[in-house]
């Protein structure tokens, strides 16, 4: 029997109720390159401007192809984003039943579960350069994943209080066929 991939692990039983592109997507393993199209959107302050920076973050008006690469093992992901203009790369591993993400010095805990077939990715800590972030100060994060036919689809946004939208993208990734798929 194969390992559980890393969202399979933190989501457990809850896995099963996710849409089948999502489950095909976050079984893969190994190295892939997807393809597909993003709209990406730029961060609305000079300071959340310098925040993207420092996380690698999108940070102007695009619309265009995307390719994704995927690393992936059952202890940890690195994902590759090639956007119109930019490439952004995060690291992804479990702790606990959290999926923690770094992005350069930012290093966010989510939890995962499912709600009527989509992913929903919710922000429970962040450390910053190290420095744990106090609640009042935390980005309000949307990630949310769907699935139609053989396509993810994404939306992610975050925006910090005081300061705005530091990052938002949304777009689609057409995903691999399965074995005996059409």
């Amino acid at each position: 029997m194969p390992a559980q991939s890393l969202m399979q692990q933190a989501m457990g039983e809850s896995f099963a109720a996710l849409h089948p592109a999502l489950q095909h997507f976050h079984t893969l393993a190994g190295t892939h390159l997807l393809h597909g199209e993003a709209t990406t959107l730029a961060a609305e302050t000079p300071l959340a401007r310098l925040l993207a920076r420092c996380v690698g973050a999108p940070r102007g008006n695009a619309t265009g192809p995307i390719r994704f690469a995927l690393d992936a093992t059952p202890q940890a992901e690195r994902w590759t984003r090639h956007f119109p203009g930019h490439t952004m790369v995060s690291q992804l591993q479990l702790e606990g039943r959290s999926v923690v993400e770094k992005l350069g010095p930012a290093r966010l805990a989510f939890e995962v579960c499912a709600e009527r077939g989509t992913l929903q990715m919710r922000l429970r800590t962040m450390h910053f350069l190290g420095i744990p972030c106090p609640m009042w100060l935390r980005p309000r994060v949307l990630a949310t994943e769907t699935g139609s036919g053989e396509r993810l689809h994404f939306y992610i946004e975050a925006a910090l209080p005081f300061i705005g939208r530091m990052v938002c993208y949304r777009g689609w990734l057409a995903l691999p066929q399965t074995e005996g798929g059409p």
